[in-house]
């Protein structure tokens, strides 16, 4: 049981480090055509509207592939300020409910995804963007939700077994701001 636990940690790890890269190249590309669009509307007068609509899709991407990330890493928004004062089996109870109420609105958020594209798909939508199926940005919600899903039950299982997540802040203990900086 133990072995697969861990080989559950370390998948959920990967497609989490894994979606966390393509949220970053997401935000490197929103970046870059942003300063595009200002430069072609103000320095050229020839604005792009194509330009505005990519960025939003990938500001769509960056925050749903960066969400199991941040949750596997607990540098979601949270109060610990309860959760600090409250003994140990009280704390493993509400970060266990708080985990299990992101499976619930990741499993919520995959179903409406997959819905998503599959009437996108079945009635042909398209984007504003010339050659763009509008399945296209909206598999970006399923992909997010799923991953999300993954590592939110890998936490759970982990609290439901008696240990501590990876990543879990110690009672008392702010989360390091350096963690993003070394990678862990």
């Amino acid at each position: 049981m133990r072995a697969a636990t861990a080989a559950l940690e370390r998948l959920a790890a990967f497609a989490a480090r894994l979606a966390a890269a393509l949220a970053a190249v997401a935000t490197g590309l929103c970046l870059v055509l942003i300063c595009g669009s200002v430069a072609a509307r103000y320095l050229f007068g020839m604005p792009q509207p194509w330009i505005d609509k990519t960025a939003g899709w990938l500001v769509v991407a960056l925050v749903l592939l960066g969400a199991p990330e941040a949750q596997r890493r607990f540098e979601h928004i949270g109060v610990d300020v309860l959760v600090n004062r409250a003994g140990p089996r009280l704390a493993r109870c509400t970060r266990l409910l708080g985990v299990l109420a992101v499976a619930v609105v990741a499993a919520v958020l995959l179903d409406a995804g997959i819905e998503a594209v599959a009437f996108g798909r079945l009635v042909g939508l398209m984007t504003d963007v010339e050659g763009v199926p509008q399945w296209w940005i909206h598999a970006l919600l399923p992909t997010g939700a799923a991953v999300l899903l993954l590592v939110a039950l890998v936490q759970a299982l982990a609290l439901l077994t008696g240990r501590e997540p990876p990543h879990l802040p110690r009672r008392g203990e702010a989360i390091p701001r350096d963690t993003l900086v070394r990678g862990e």
